[in-house]
């Protein structure tokens, strides 16, 4: 390894453990200001499952795929359709959690049963599986929306079944949120991610058949973007 990538490894490495730590550290701030107390078992949960696979894939992603955590770590989107589209999910994403804490704040923290809260945590954790399923398969999943130079289309693992395996992840994840820390009225705010989510899925594929050869293709041969035999 040349020093210059040293030097980019490094800093890879700095800005990564800053960013993991600083999210570790808000969970638990968030949790707090939802429900006016610590003792809080239905957010510490959330934040353990959040947290211990967000440190064992970044762990593997140091390691094995720099690049893809590299790209990960950008957040500006270049079109801007999806920068409209990001605004959204932001306001959406405060309100959800504002509702969660008025929820807790006026129903208590015990108005969702213990199982349903259990179910919801597995929930998550299948739905943080299958995205890191995606990063073992697709080393060019940014988060942002963006072709690069020498990107190929990923037909293998769960891209053989449907064509945005992570946003799957990602809705079950952000759909069983509000049910893990406790609240039955903020999930109906939550979804209204589900919309946004579409039109975000046809404007990037809008982007790919623009932008990456092959896609159209792809596209015939895997009919379902989001949930197979459905859409």
């Amino acid at each position: 390894m040349s020093e210059a990538e040293q030097q980019r490894s490094g800093f890879l490495r700095r800005q990564v453990i800053m960013r993991f730590s600083l999210a570790a550290i808000l969970i638990p701030i968030i949790i707090y200001a939802l429900a006016g107390t610590m003792e809080y078992w239905q957010g510490w949960l959330y934040w353990a499952v959040l947290v211990v696979p967000m440190a064992l894939a970044v762990s593997w992603l140091l390691k094995h795929d720099p690049e893809l955590l590299e790209r990960r770590m950008r957040y500006r989107e270049k079109e801007k359709e999806q920068q409209t589209i990001l605004k959204i999910g932001t306001i959406l994403f405060i309100a959800g959690f504002a509702a969660i804490g008025i929820d807790l704040r006026r129903h208590g923290l015990d108005s969702v049963p213990m199982a349903w809260i259990l179910i919801a945590d597995l929930a998550i954790l299948l739905g943080y599986m299958l995205i890191i399923w995606v990063f073992k398969e697709n080393s060019y999943a940014s988060r942002t929306i963006e072709v690069v130079q020498g990107q190929k289309i990923i037909t293998t693992g769960p891209y053989a079944i449907i064509r945005h395996p992570m946003y799957l992840g990602f809705l079950v994840m952000y759909l069983m949120t509000p049910i893990a820390l406790g609240s039955w009225w903020a999930v109906p705010v939550f979804s209204c991610y589900i919309p946004v989510l579409i039109w975000r899925i046809l404007n990037e594929e809008a982007v790919l058949l623009r932008d990456l050869p092959g896609y159209s293709e792809y596209c015939k041969k895997r009919r379902y973007r989001l949930l197979a035999y459905i859409w």
